[in-house]
């Protein structure tokens, strides 16, 4: 990009992890010194080819989803080596390119809805191909729908409706006859061919059965489209056109305009966010090159108006789509169409400026460089051996690892509701289901990033009042559960991360809990005058016209918000507020309120119910909302039930602070075990949604670590893997990809706690070094066994002394150290005492 400086961020709003003047790696005009070497290299050329040949479009299951996966071959006893050391190689090997395993296709299959268009890191340009297709959420989908335009605002992974898709362009080889042309949505489009479409970090590329071929690039907030046309394509009055709608057709008041002097497109207008409040304005400035233009005009959805310069529109919502085209004459198919599309959320003039200062030179591999450059540099502090292991694996773990950097969006300077010398980031979609894993992966590996996204948070609570717990487009987004930023911020805070207020951000979680917004189906917390006296957020409370929100989730509200304050306990303890660790830790306690020990289900006896403010029981049927009992009954909707998409099943392990407690209250150890089994066997869990990530670790709480292990090679790679299918839910802002990164790390974090569960990585060797310190967490796996069939720990030592816990804290990754794992192919005595298990509150947690 022409001003790559535009994304560098820190106080002034730079960040070196982007500035490519401090890679380590020179870039010539062509290739890196890595790529040279990649290409130098026979065997990396036929891993290369292999991978070409292997990657299928089809899912092709490798175990039945209620199977265990595991290896074939037995051995000795395998010991993996955690090092850290104090610097780590790059990527996955000498000589290798870690780009080369990352397939931005994964997930673009039914469901997964994640963006594979060219973005950097965080980016706010992303382009990509816009299809017609119920899988329409991120622009493109891998199905058989048509691309009916090219646009270059997205989010990734997301539920609900489509998201933004603002302002799409579209390009026909040929357009005599405007009239049969189809210029309109509803009837335009072009299927495309599936062997064309090709992803990588920081470039997406497609070819349309109509003969037109399209390659993007992105800087920050600027998209360059490259059109090519195929062999024998007639391209007779080739023409351009650019629609005032979006993907989800929640346009209303907007304009656009064709400068024919300039070839230069502009639009502005006000949209609807896909899963929130309100509606936001977007502003957008296109510019042509290549060809001449040789008229314009303007379209509705009922006529073609030649001759227009400008089509506006007033409606408030939902307006009839229109747009603006312009024909191009002498162009051949030979020629090469260059569109830069500038953006902004500020005015036309800023898409404009910011379209000259990024990308005024039109240089497309000068962008597909420097996104490529900037992934490397992201992807930085995390370094594999993968000698021995199957690429799928590697391809499942590096996309994952790329997806985690898609959202949320950094819109810094481009703020359109407040002023603010803050960072401020947007596609926050959603932090219920971020808070558990993305977050603290960025804790790991870009504490920079996570370090100014906590920052925004707590800006954003400064000029709105609350903390979001979902946010996109400018808007407010629908809170799911609890105030889930809190987790967030304490997360962030317990692991020591620097440049943050905590005086602010501790007031802002305060505020969660102890104040009740006006709506709080948009922020903060409903029924806190409930929650306060009675302790759980009683089954269908009486309407309150001061205080509105969606009266369902009375079950799984309580258990988050018992965990929202077991969370403000822990900071308040390690700050010194004693009377408030006080009242947060008894509050933390209240996830026990709606626990009825009479309910059974499936063989078991009590569960977590509907409570009515009496004090007596509802009923909801334990099985509820899963895969086994309407799974779809439990969405935001008026008709929702008291749990939110999961079952009082799942609900009941959701007690992340004192699991301890949980398992005494199940009737102990063996109890607590055969009810953990019952969930993830019985098919009442649903992996695809967030909140059943941490249940495949609890086995550690009960003393049987190896069974956490054991049941993340049931889930990779049978649900999670490197095909277009290989997510089983929504991606939901990369959460999907960040629990294979630390399911195959080896290190699951409890959020929101110091705490990481232990289980053997995937890997000979995997390197972890940390932004703040410079320490590097190196897991080494002597004698590899590819086979996964030696899981198991059997002892284990931290700096050469014996080690004898199933968990490891943060510090190891801040301070440095060596823990070596010698694993074996049956389950042994390590990790199992009581003393050697997570912490607990009613075992004397160690609040930090």
């Amino acid at each position: 990009m022409a001003s790559f400086q535009t994304y560098k961020l820190l106080e002034n709003g730079e960040d070196p992890a982007a500035d490519p003047e401090q890679d380590d790696f020179d870039i010539d005009p062509k290739y890196s010194k890595p790529r040279r070497k990649f290409l130098e290299s026979v065997q990396s050329v036929k891993s290369f080819l292999q991978y070409v040949n292997e990657r299928s479009p089809v899912r092709i299951p490798r175990c039945g989803v209620r199977q265990y996966c595991f290896g074939l071959a037995a051995g000795l006893a395998v010991v993996i080596v955690v090092a850290v050391v104090g610097s780590a190689l790059f990527g996955v090997g000498e000589g290798e390119d870690v780009l080369q395993y990352i397939d931005p296709l994964i997930g673009t299959g039914p469901g997964g809805h994640v963006f594979a268009g060219a973005t950097l890191p965080f980016g706010m340009a992303k382009p990509v191909a816009d299809v017609r297709s119920d899988e329409k959420m991120a622009g493109f989908a891998s199905d058989d729908s048509a691309v009916w335009g090219f646009s270059a605002l997205h989010d990734s992974g997301t539920g609900g409706s489509a998201s933004m898709g603002n302002f799409p362009i579209f390009v026909y080889p040929s357009c005599p006859n405007l009239s049969e042309c189809r210029l309109q949505k509803t009837f335009r489009g072009s299927h495309y061919k599936k062997e064309s479409v090709h992803a990588t970090p920081g470039y997406f590329s497609i070819e349309l059965e109509n003969g037109v071929k399209s390659e993007m690039a992105a800087s920050m907030k600027v998209a360059l489209f490259k059109f090519s046309f195929a062999n024998g394509t007639d391209t007779t009055d080739m023409t351009i056109l650019q629609e005032g709608s979006d993907l989800p057709g929640s346009q209303g008041t907007r304009a656009l305009y064709i400068d024919p002097e300039k070839q230069r497109f502009t639009a502005e207008g006000r949209f609807n966010p896909s899963f929130g409040q309100g509606h936001y304005r977007a502003y957008t400035c296109v510019d042509i090159k290549g060809a001449k233009v040789r008229d314009i005009g303007g379209f509705n959805s009922s006529a073609v108006l030649p001759g227009k310069s400008y089509m506006k529109d007033t409606s408030l919502y939902f307006g009839p789509k229109q747009g603006v085209y312009a024909r191009f004459e002498n162009v051949k198919a030979t020629d090469t169409i260059w569109v830069r599309y500038g953006l902004s959320w500020l005015s036309i003039e800023r898409a404009c400026e910011n379209a000259e200062k990024e990308v005024g030179d039109w240089n497309f591999e000068r962008l597909r460089r420097e996104s490529e450059k900037a992934w490397r540099k992201k992807l930085a502090p995390i370094k594999i051996d993968s000698k021995g292991v199957d690429k799928k694996h590697l391809r499942n773990y590096w996309s994952g690892v790329y997806r985690a950097f898609l959202s949320p969006q950094d819109y810094t300077g481009e703020n359109q509701l407040w002023n603010s010398t803050e960072p401020y980031y947007d596609s926050w979609y959603c932090i219920w289901d971020t808070f558990r894993g993305v977050h603290p992966f960025y804790m790991l590996v870009d504490t920079i990033s996570q370090s100014r996204m906590v920052r925004s948070l707590i800006d954003t609570q400064k000029h709105l009042g609350w903390l979001p717990d979902c946010r996109m487009s400018f808007c407010k987004g629908l809170t799911q559960g609890g105030s889930n930023a809190d987790v967030v911020i304490v997360d962030s805070f317990v692991k020591k991360l620097e440049g943050v207020n905590w005086d602010d951000a501790y007031a802002a979680i305060v505020k969660d809990a102890e104040e009740e917004p006006a709506n709080w189906d948009v922020e903060g917390r409903g029924s806190l005058d409930s929650w306060k006296t009675i302790g759980y957020v009683p089954f269908k409370e009486k309407y309150d016209p001061l205080h509105e929100g969606l009266r369902t989730r009375s079950i799984s509200r309580t258990v988050e918000y018992a965990y929202d304050d077991f969370c403000i306990a822990s900071m308040a303890n390690a700050t010194g507020r004693h009377e408030d660790y006080e009242k947060y830790t008894l509050r933390a306690g209240n996830w026990k309120n709606v626990y009825n020990p009479d309910i059974e289900s499936m063989g078991f006896k009590g569960f977590p119910q509907p409570r009515w403010k009496n004090g007596t029981f509802g009923f909801q049927n334990a099985t509820l909302c899963s895969d086994l009992n309407n799974f779809h009954g439990c969405y935001l909707n008026p008709s929702g039930h008291e749990t939110y998409e999961g079952s009082p099943w799942t609900y009941l392990f959701f007690v992340p602070g004192d699991m301890q407690g949980l398992i005494t209250l199940l009737g102990g150890r063996e109890a607590f075990l055969a009810r953990l089994e019952k969930l993830h066997d019985s098919g009442v869990l649903y992996m695809g949604d967030e909140q059943a990530f941490l249940t495949a670790f609890l086995y550690h709480y009960a003393g049987r670590p190896g069974l956490s292990a054991k049941r993340t090679h049931m889930y990779i790679p049978d649900m999670f893997n490197d095909t277009i299918t290989g997510i089983p839910g929504n991606d939901d802002s990369g959460a999907m990809g960040t629990f294979v990164f630390f399911s195959m790390l080896g290190v699951f974090p409890s959020a929101g706690q110091n705490v990481y569960f232990i289980i053997p990585p995937y890997f000979p060797s995997v390197s972890i070094k940390n932004p703040q310190t410079g320490k590097t967490a190196t897991i080494r796996n002597v004698n590899f066994d590819p086979t996964y069939e030696k899981m198991y720990v059997q002892s284990a030592k931290l700096n050469g002394r014996t080690y004898t816990k199933n968990w490891i804290d943060h510090e190891f990754f801040l301070n440095g150290g060596t823990l070596d794992l010698v694993l074996g192919d049956v389950e042994s005595e390590w990790g199992t005492r009581e003393e050697d298990c997570p912490p607990s509150l009613s075992t004397g947690l160690h609040l930090p």
